[in-house]
């Protein structure tokens, strides 16, 4: 089956092949600064359960709030808006009983995020993307929840990939996003099923869907969750062709320094990372300032690491201003080349010896 080429790939690659490019940075923690109660969450939907901190839900019952962090973000510089639907799928939405509001949820945050981009692009006539945002879940493929019973799994993988592909599906189709990003990829199978889900959507729709992937490491060592080094991450999705591949939230910009520059290395695509701003104090707030985060991470731009930088949890339009002013200029990563061999991944890389 042919698919029709997707054109904001195109441009985003223009862009990229321009400048380093721009994406936004954390919702929840700007979220939080308006104080909403737990009625501003629920609004009139009549859900049964509390709503307080279902962040996604906003779209429907304050989509003034996420237009207006949508708006700050775009105004600080960002050339991407992150859809708020990191947890809109019927999994997490579980938890606060609106699993039947799923498909709702993601049309008109992408539908939201997608009329703010098209009015700064009509402003200046720089282009602004769309990132279809599906977080990991709060499910596992491939560890167990129970340490008496190794082999249980709270969902399987059909299960996981029909969750996915009925956000990617509103996001896209409904919302008009432009790609989708799986991100904060904590359990590497998880990401997999993200893939699968893509997939299909595509061929239900006839046209190509841009992929954006972003892996979160849960140890100094550089693993992920499920165990996985970035380098062997890299080859266990490569064959996904990601239009971004990278790295976000997890420590700060200095203890991901060493990931960056290997992923950089070996990565024959554009990378992003978006990291948070900092480690949070002992009240869980974030101190470090947009100056001392932009600083962190010009040093990967001025290393030619990095094609699209960005920020996540504590980051505010602050951190993404002085980003952008301090990566001005500099030119972008250029895609590596790596050798032609056979690339396997366990825990560790495998490369095979010619």
């Amino acid at each position: 089956m042919t698919l029709t080429p997707s054109t904001a790939r195109l441009a985003f690659l223009e862009q990229a092949s321009q400048r380093i490019l721009i994406t936004d940075g954390a919702f929840g923690t700007e979220i939080q600064n308006f104080k909403l109660s737990e009625a501003d969450y629920a609004g009139t939907l009549g859900l049964t359960k509390d709503q307080k901190g279902n962040n996604d839900i906003l779209a429907l019952t304050k989509p003034e709030v996420p237009e207006s962090i949508h708006r700050a973000y775009f105004n600080a510089g960002a050339d991407i808006a992150e859809t708020n639907t990191f947890s809109a799928n019927r999994i997490s939405q579980a938890d606060y009983a609106a699993e039947h509001l799923v498909r709702e949820i993601n049309v008109e945050s992408a539908q939201l995020a997608r009329r703010v981009a098209d009015e700064f692009t009509a402003r200046d006539g720089r282009p602004r993307f769309v990132a279809g945002a599906i977080g990991p879940t709060n499910k596992t493929l491939s560890l167990s929840p129970d340490v008496n019973d190794p082999g249980f799994r709270e969902i399987d993988w059909d299960h996981l990939v029909d969750v996915y592909a009925e956000q990617v599906h509103a996001l896209v189709e409904g919302g008009g996003a432009d790609f989708i990003l799986i991100e904060t990829v904590f359990d590497t199978l998880n990401a997999k099923a993200g893939v699968m889900s893509v997939r299909q959507v595509e061929k239900e729709l006839g046209r190509e869907i841009p992929i954006m992937m972003s892996m979160t490491l849960t140890d100094l060592s550089g693993r992920n969750l499920s165990g996985h080094t970035v380098e062997a991450f890299w080859y266990a999705i490569r064959h996904a062709k990601p239009l971004t591949i990278g790295l976000n939230c997890s420590f700060g910009a200095t203890q991901l320094r060493p990931h960056v520059k290997a992923l950089s290395e070996i990565a024959d695509t554009l990378i992003m990372v978006y990291p948070n701003a900092g480690l949070p104090n002992e009240l869980g707030e974030y101190d470090e300032m947009p100056a001392t985060t932009a600083g962190l991470v010009k040093e990967w731009a001025d290393h030619g690491q990095v094609n699209i930088l960005g920020g996540c949890c504590g980051s505010t339009p602050a951190h993404i201003a002085a980003m952008a002013q301090a990566v001005k200029g500099l030119p972008a990563r250029q895609i590596a080349v790596p050798e032609t061999a056979t690339r396997l991944a366990g825990l560790e890389p495998f490369i095979m010896a010619a």
